[in-house]
């Protein structure tokens, strides 16, 4: 059973966290691929990130990489939170044919272009319902006896030292690693700018970035 849409109707920072140890799952045809959310960025005011909450707003990055967004909060309220990293739990076999690398590589789902890669999304699902369908979150399919991190988010120049990155301490399969997270965040333009995002999911008026 899929997340309720009240679960997204609240703010990113706030999703961000409780979607770790969610389950994403995939369904294109036959092949059904799922993993466990290890490492989400909230966004609170990009402005293409528009809508209802538990929307997918999914656009091309660079013009090379897929990124899948939860809308969050409610329509007229700007909010997102990328998934970053996924752990595999379910058909690892057609994740690592998708991805060409070995189906117990910790890097199968790790970063948000590998984990649509792995999970075969593109800009069909910019736009579907993830409480219902062939994409959704499921709740956490065991207790959430784990500990979360926070730190800066990874690729970005502006509001860089908010802490609205959140992933699961020690797991193997989140992108990076608090050092290199630093490393990383002054360099590279504004997420969403250099990109190629779809038109927006919802009608609403624009916000500016965070």
């Amino acid at each position: 059973m899929p997340l309720p849409r009240r679960f997204y109707l609240r703010p990113a920072r706030a999703v961000a966290r409780d979607l770790l140890g969610c389950t994403l799952v995939s369904r294109r045809g036959r092949a059904i691929t799922a993993g466990r959310i290890v490492e989400a960025e909230a966004y609170l005011g990009p402005s293409v990130f528009y809508g209802e909450g538990g929307i997918a707003y999914v656009y091309l990055n660079y013009g090379v990489h897929y990124l899948l967004n939860a809308i969050a909060g409610p329509v007229g309220r700007p909010g997102c939170v990328l998934i970053r990293a996924l752990e595999p739990v379910l058909g690892l076999a057609t994740m690592a044919r998708r991805r060409r690398v070995a189906r117990d590589s910790p890097r199968l789902a790790s970063g948000p272009g590998n984990v649509t890669r792995a999970l075969g999304i593109t800009l069909a699902e910019h736009g579907a319902d993830l409480s219902a369908g062939r994409l959704t979150i499921e709740p956490p399919d065991r207790p959430r006896d784990f500990r979360i991190a926070s730190g800066p988010r990874v690729g970005i120049t502006r509001s860089a030292e908010l802490r609205l990155r959140f992933w699961i301490v020690g797991n193997r399969f989140v992108s990076a690693s608090p050092a290199e997270a630093s490393r990383r965040s002054p360099a590279g333009g504004g997420r969403g700018r250099a990109g190629s995002p779809p038109r927006p999911v919802a009608s609403g008026r624009r916000f500016a970035t965070d």
